[in-house]
């Protein structure tokens, strides 16, 4: 199943991989591709969180979902596609959204990296405390809404982005939480379109943010020793 990329990186690291424990926090569009992407890639820990279900308007960017999964919880979908693929894999779900309330009981599992792929501003700024108190590595996914143009994403530091609302609200708050540590995102430097209120989206914005996160993570074990 995996013989082309463990002919890429070696048998070794393809070991490591394995045995990688991740948490992807919300699979939509961006945590969906990041979760197809690790699985491929051989990673089999997997622990998975969100409180919603799939909806109709998901339809256009959101790689778990189709007509005939409306209304289904996105973890027991998420993990349905995940062992269609992987069977082995060891999936651990958590249908509702993280917040303080649940947040050190789901962080005290031992885990590798955290990938934040959640939309909500709290949520992200919870990960980024809790994963200096428990020293995991975090990449976090920044705004991809009313955006448009895949190759200005880039992987960052929290302090470096621009143009990127989400960022920016993030960086002041981490700020006055006096945390002066590197915070490695996914950030694009696209100017996000004006759409009034609408968070306009496509099909490709939120997966390219997914896989950049997926790539933080499995380049990061590939460079390790």
């Amino acid at each position: 199943m995996y013989e082309r990329l463990i002919s890429l990186i070696g048998q070794d690291k393809f070991d490591i991989m394995q045995n990688a424990k991740v948490l992807i926090v919300g699979i939509g569009g961006v945590g969906g591709y990041a979760l197809e992407a690790i699985t491929r890639s051989g990673i089999k820990h997997i622990t998975i969180i969100d409180g919603d279900n799939v909806e109709i308007s998901n339809l256009n960017r959101q790689i778990i979902s189709n007509q005939n999964n409306i209304n289904t919880p996105k973890v027991d979908v998420a993990k349905e596609r995940i062992l269609s693929i992987h069977p082995d894999a060891n999936i651990t779900t958590y249908n509702y959204r993280l917040d303080k309330s649940n947040v050190d009981d789901i962080l005290r599992s031992d885990f590798d990296y955290i990938i934040d792929a959640c939309d909500d501003i709290d949520a992200k700024l919870l990960l980024i405390e809790k994963s200096l108190k428990y020293r995991y590595k975090l990449i976090s996914s920044m705004g991809t809404a009313n955006k448009f143009n895949p190759n200005l994403f880039e992987i960052t530091e929290l302090s470096k982005t621009n143009n990127d609302p989400i960022a920016r609200i993030l960086r002041k708050k981490v700020k006055e939480l006096k945390i002066n540590k590197k915070i490695w995102v996914v950030s694009s430097t696209e100017t996000p379109k004006d759409n009034g209120n609408v968070l306009g989206t496509n099909s490709y914005i939120p997966g390219m943010a997914g896989l950049m996160c997926a790539s933080y993570v499995i380049n990061d074990i590939i460079k390790s020793d």
